[in-house]
């Protein structure tokens, strides 16, 4: 029974080699077939084609004027020639527009209030940040992202002088309902009226879904924002700032690094309980442990790693819109023998490439799969997990501030809405412990 059932699994993540041969071929006889259509007159200012008489026309589109000229079939133009010469129209007018655009911008450089404001514009988009924090959320949890604004995430302008001064970005993670623009759609937007702390994904939202947004967040805030960190944190989780600062500055010179409460639990093989591995029969015998990663409470990650993630997502869309542009040349009648043969190698990559980052079930242990093949050095930092009050009173009073704190059997702050002040007012940092720290220092003193 156990056989059987990895060969199901194993069977659906496996294209046969008969199918891939056989569409190979299909596509290569499909060129082979549609090679030799009409071309219809391209869109390129005096270009010759042919017509099925063999006659050859030249069209003037400024003055809409065809010239035919029937007796001169030898001089037909290929397919080929006809692409190389739409082509070079097209690099034409680009390099028209490119000198427009350089006597463009050479004008607002001499004009002083333009270039200011364009250079304002430079500096945003070149700006680098210390660290991006994503706090997961949902439709359903407005109450838990009011009690964080209360307690622990600056509002207004002291979110805006945050990432001024200390380039820390925080923003609440959130997609798109099944049914986009409707109602839970439109109470995200009126909240973001508001207070302008959202960051919407391309996403569906979902639970079974929280190891693509996952993904989707990393790849997203890193396209936004050049960070040095990017951290995951769930919206009843209280946080320290500074302290969790501090923490991550300690490792800012490593290239790769992957920072949280380590473990390594058990893999749950029965269904209907809580975190059910579907695929666990990946990880040998039952009763056996996930290999270590994160808990999912709040881990951060280096750029890199970030990066890393962004570019294996971003690699399946261009893929996919790599085909789409394919299908849509093929559709055209200006298509040529070459587009029939991109086919082939477009469908069989996005076959093998389709979940080019596997997404378990559980999003911790996903993103600890996507770390287990690179040279990423785990860290295990016990101040980014620690109980609530008494726990993490009693550290303050000993001057272990803990980073973060929750209850490990509610996976968060039990009740947060109602708790989370308390935690805040007895497990807090200093309210100035956050606008006086160099984090700068930190990691040289640390070095």
């Amino acid at each position: 029974m156990f056989v059987k059932s990895r060969g199901e699994h194993a069977s659906k993540h496996v294209l046969p080699k008969n199918l891939a041969l056989l569409l190979c071929f299909a596509s290569f006889c499909a060129g082979m077939f549609f090679s030799n259509r009409t071309w219809m007159v391209p869109d390129a200012k005096g270009i010759p084609w042919t017509s099925r008489t063999g006659g050859k026309q030249f069209v003037d589109y400024d003055r809409n004027i065809v010239v035919k000229n029937e007796g001169n079939s030898s001089g037909d133009i290929s397919g080929s020639q006809h692409s190389i010469l739409t082509m070079d129209k097209a690099i034409s007018d680009l390099e028209i527009k490119l000198m427009a655009s350089r006597a463009e911008h050479e004008t607002i450089q001499k004009d002083p209030t333009m270039s200011e404001g364009v250079k304002n514009i430079e500096s945003i988009l070149k700006r680098n940040y210390f660290m991006v924090i994503g706090i997961n959320t949902a439709f359903s949890s407005r109450k838990r992202r009011d009690s964080v604004r209360a307690t622990w995430m600056p509002q207004a302008e002291k979110r805006k002088k945050l990432e001024e001064e200390k380039g820390i970005i925080i923003r609440f993670v959130i997609g798109h309902s099944s049914t986009s623009g409707g109602i839970l759609d439109k109470a995200i937007e009126a909240e973001e009226k508001v207070h302008g702390d959202f960051l919407r994904l391309q996403h569906v939202e979902g639970y079974l879904e929280l190891s693509a947004k996952t993904k989707t967040y990393f790849a997203t805030a890193v396209s936004w924002w050049d960070a040095e960190f990017y951290v995951k944190v769930d919206d009843d989780i209280h946080v320290n700032l500074a302290t969790l600062g501090v923490a991550l500055a300690r490792h800012r010179k490593k290239p790769r690094v992957y920072i949280g409460c380590m473990k390594s639990g058990p893999v749950l093989a029965r269904k209907g309980v809580k975190y059910h591995e579907p695929e666990y029969w990946k990880f040998g015998e039952v009763g056996n442990k996930y290999f270590r990663h994160a808990t999912g409470q709040l881990y951060a990650i280096s750029k890199d790693l970030a990066t890393y993630i962004f570019i294996n997502q971003k690699l399946v869309q261009l893929l996919n819109e790599a085909l789409v542009l394919v299908v849509r040349c093929m559709c055209s009648s200006r298509s040529s023998n070459f587009i029939y043969l991109l086919v082939p190698p477009v469908i069989i990559v996005m076959l093998c490439l389709r979940n080019l980052l596997h997404k378990y079930a559980n999003e911790d242990v996903s993103l600890g799969a996507w770390f287990i093949g690179l040279d990423v050095e785990h860290v295990d930092d016990r101040r980014l997990c620690c109980g609530t009050p008494p726990d993490c009173e009693w550290k303050a009073q000993a001057g272990n501030i803990c980073a973060a704190s929750f209850d490990w059997r509610c996976s968060g702050i039990c009740r947060s809405v109602e708790r989370i002040v308390e935690v805040h007012e007895r497990c807090g940092e200093d309210k100035n412990a956050l606008w006086s720290a160099n984090f700068v220092q930190t990691m040289r003193t640390s070095s």
